[in-house]
């Protein structure tokens, strides 16, 4: 009877996790793009919505709402099943990667951990693969719409997200080796000993892979100066030419979800994740009680805050590549620079073993 109401309370937790997490995070993908308007807004000196709601705070609703009721429109000449399918391909893809990030400090509640739905040991890889399925959905919608816009995007994005996708997993070799786990908890824990000085950004001399990872993961999520796949100057929309309603509005929460997978990752890998950059200077004063456990949820999320804004940041600044730029970019010069950083690493902590 005991090892039943055990597993009842774990199902029951994991569940209330999953709800808990998946709302969190399609709140903030709404209110990524309110931020995102209101920041260019701000930065080409005009304000940003500012009517729906104090601040322009219920304009995220109220797009919802229109999208939602919205005509769902569908060519003749789709591929229906498949049409149907690739915006919930990358939508889905984008939402899972979430499952394995622990946003807060490892908290045991009958065994288990309240902030973070799955701990398992190629956390990382869980990531990398995962994220790396979703492009089947800008190449599916694009092949289906039978729309030569579409098809261009779709082909674009592939190629750029296989370009990169390289690049960026080799960006992060260097973190696995000084950790010596995929383990996205562990990698956290072995960055929280001594606040910054032993994040890999600054104690671990990842700043070159950082820069890789962060250049790569503009261009795997279709992101300015890299979003080439939907260059409205040149093919309309790109991918989702076809799309309206609410599958148009699967694939914008997609993008934005998938921005918000690139900076956990970022923030666990390279600044410590939930960790404080004080390291232990403070634990007598915030030991107890509920701000222990609130506190890192705090830094984990202002650390992600300020990668979206330097999106927006990106994205307010500079132009858009041309192609052959682009592709060159990825092979010639991040791939070559990622393959010497993990060689550097590797030299590195070998000598120091």
């Amino acid at each position: 009877m005991t090892h039943l109401n055990t597993f009842e309370i774990f199902l029951l937790l994991t569940v209330l996790k999953i709800v808990v997490v998946l709302v969190i995070t399609l709140t903030a993908v709404a209110y990524t793009v309110l931020l995102e308007r209101k920041v260019l807004g701000r930065m080409q000196n005009r304000w940003g919505p500012s009517r729906v709601g104090p601040f322009g705070l219920l304009q995220p609703l109220a797009d919802g709402i229109k999208l939602f009721l919205k005509e769902d429109m569908m060519p003749l000449a789709v591929e229906r099943p498949l049409f149907v399918l690739a915006p919930i391909i990358a939508l889905g893809c984008a939402l899972i990667s979430i499952a394995v990030v622990p946003f807060g400090q490892q908290t045991l509640y009958h065994g288990v951990d309240l902030f973070q739905i799955s701990d398992i040991n190629i956390g990382l890889l869980v990531i990398l693969g995962v994220t790396s399925i979703g492009v089947y959905g800008i190449a599916l919608s694009g092949w289906s719409s039978n729309n030569k816009y579409s098809l261009f995007g779709s082909l674009r994005a592939t190629a750029q997200v296989i370009s990169y996708e390289l690049a960026l997993g080799l960006s992060l070799v260097g973190v696995v080796l000084r950790a010596g786990s995929l383990s996205l908890r562990d990698i956290v824990n072995s960055q929280s000993h001594h606040g910054m000085l032993s994040w890999n950004f600054f104690g671990g001399f990842q700043i070159v892979g950082f820069f890789i990872y962060l250049m790569a993961a503009y261009a795997e999520t279709n992101r300015s100066p890299f979003d080439l796949p939907e260059a409205e100057s040149e093919l309309v929309a790109g991918y989702h030419t076809e799309y309206s309603s609410m599958k148009f509005a699967m694939f914008f929460m997609a993008e934005y979800a998938n921005m918000i997978t690139v900076a956990c990752v970022a923030t666990l890998l390279f600044f410590g994740g939930a960790n404080t950059p004080f390291g232990h200077l403070f634990d007598g004063v915030f030991a107890h009680g509920i701000i222990h456990a609130v506190l890192p949820i705090f830094w984990f999320v202002f650390k992600i805050l300020m990668f979206l804004l330097l999106y927006i940041w990106v994205r307010a600044t500079l132009p858009r590549f041309r192609y052959d730029q682009l592709m060159s970019f990825g092979w010639k010069f991040l791939l070559p620079v990622a393959m010497v950083n993990i060689l550097a690493t590797a030299l590195v902590l070998a000598f120091r073993g």
